[in-house]
């Protein structure tokens, strides 16, 4: 490596680094508030339009609409190997798939840890699109560029990194009791049957609209989207004919809360930093990369990045594994196969214990660090450790918490060990950093641990988007 690439790469910035956990530890979340606001600008989206709790209900309801237009990394593949690019880097098969269909791309490194996951489009012939975070567009972008594969690449980055000042797509999801009657007013007849992760064609507002089959909330639904110039069109269209309704646009505050009850893992620590198989990659990504740029927080601290790393099977995503195509990571996870894994769950926190959190504010003593509503992440990488009920052991993984007024609960996501992921059982969260702050000064205020009582339930815990599953099953 040349001295200019140490000195412009994330190679190098690593190895400038005493310690990289150390480092995302010290890396602010931008915005004290509403970490997630960084992806969502309000000049964009509102963080509320009318309230939180008020949107969050709309999705169980009545409708929503979510703009999903601004904090997702778009990037097209086109050319005659565009299929093979994936192939090789996606754990999942790609035997059926064919233009009109999307699918949950997951993407490992050569021990076998996600490196990165997105929603994969067959738009036309020898032309894909991955929507997600960069972690998983960097990587795809990386292999066209640097393999011998017969492709062109067009990166569409995300609202707060594009210099453009435009996406090249809109994209909006409407989902709800009544998401589907709103469309089909607005389409003017009746709507196209679509399987899950199926596309047809729409038309609103005198623009033609690619609809999916997809929800965000884990109800019924639609993605609609199309040329960056019909947005305005097409969601003024979709808000008049919802008033009857009582849609509700989604603020950024409500719209990242969708997670949680409907139960993915969003934006696992990339699984990058230290494969002696990537080095090329460290290489390759600029020192300033959303690798770099990451925050990390949460009370579960160990000094190895490699100890934040997960397997497919830790965050619900085993299923997508399917061992019919050579794929980068491929021996390493047909060795976990048989192993046991942790496996992904709903934590619902103990309402006393929650409500302590928020008593230590108004009584004299150490304070509790404060639990923000309705997300309660201290960074865009939240890991909190989860301990057996005696409080002895480490028995898993707290990710992204936040509150659902839908289901009338502080929650997270977790990934615990088998023997701790039957629903009833008892944990305990450890809540609060590791030295009460000191690793985030300022923007962490000092606090004390506290250990908050959790019950395990099932993921999705919404019985709406269980029902909504069991009925897609029939459909895939």
């Amino acid at each position: 490596m040349s001295s200019q690439q140490k000195a412009t790469s994330l190679e190098g910035f690593l190895a400038s680094l005493p310690n990289v956990v150390d480092y995302l530890y010290q890396n602010p979340p931008k915005v004290a508030l509403n970490i997630f606001s960084v992806l969502m600008p309000a000049e964009c989206v509102r963080p509320e339009f009318t309230n939180w709790r008020d949107e969050q209900r709309s999705w169980r309801e009545t409708v929503a609409l979510h703009d999903q237009s601004y904090h997702m990394n778009s990037l097209f593949v086109r050319g005659p190997d565009a299929l093979r690019v994936f192939e090789r880097l996606g754990v999942n098969t790609f035997k059926t798939f064919a233009p009109g269909r999307a699918k949950q791309f997951l993407g490992c490194s050569p021990e076998g840890y996600v490196i990165g996951d997105g929603i994969l489009y067959y738009l036309d012939e020898d032309e894909l699109l991955l929507v997600g975070n960069p972690a998983t567009t960097n990587w795809v972008q990386f292999n066209c560029e640097q393999g011998d594969y017969d492709v062109t690449v067009e990166l569409d980055p995300l609202w707060a990194i594009n210099p453009a000042g435009k996406r090249v797509h809109y994209r909006y999801q409407v989902e709800g009791p009544h998401a589907l009657e709103v469309l089909q007013e607005v389409h003017g007849g009746p709507l196209p049957e679509l399987k899950f992760f199926r596309s047809g064609w729409l038309e609103i507002a005198g623009c033609k609209v690619r609809a999916m089959r997809h929800s965000m909330g884990g109800v019924p639904g639609l993605e609609v989207s199309g040329p960056w110039e019909d947005r305005d069109k097409v969601k003024s269209a979709i808000v008049e004919a919802g008033k009857q309704y009582g849609l509700r646009q989604i603020g950024s505050l409500a719209y990242f809360t969708t997670v949680i009850e409907t139960g993915w893992w969003a934006v696992p620590v990339s699984a990058i930093y230290t494969s002696p198989g990537l080095q090329d990659y460290r290489e390759w990504l600029p020192a300033k990369s959303a690798e770099a740029r990451m925050s990390l927080g949460g009370s579960f601290y160990s000094s190895n990045i490699e100890d934040y790393y997960v397997t497919p099977w830790d965050i619900g995503h085993g299923h997508l594994i399917k061992f019919d195509h050579d794929f980068i990571g491929r021996e390493a996870l047909e060795r976990m196969a048989d192993e046991q894994h942790r496996r992904k769950v709903t934590l619902v926190w103990n309402p006393e214990d929650v409500l302590s959190v928020f008593q230590s504010l108004l009584q004299d003593g150490p304070m509790a660090k404060h639990i923000d509503l309705p997300l309660a992440a201290t960074a865009r990488l939240h890991y909190d450790k989860i301990l057996d009920k005696d409080g002895k052991n480490v028995v898993g993984l707290s990710h992204y918490p936040g509150y659902s007024v839908n289901e009338r609960a502080m929650m997270s996501l977790g990934s615990v060990d088998e023997a701790h992921c039957e629903p009833g059982t008892e944990v305990i969260m450890v809540w609060g950093e590791e030295g009460g702050g000191k690793k985030s000064e300022p923007w962490i205020e000092p606090h004390v641990q506290v250990k908050i009582r959790a019950t395990v339930a099932p993921v999705p815990i919404s019985s709406a988007a269980q029902e909504y599953r069991t009925v897609l099953k029939d459909k895939v």
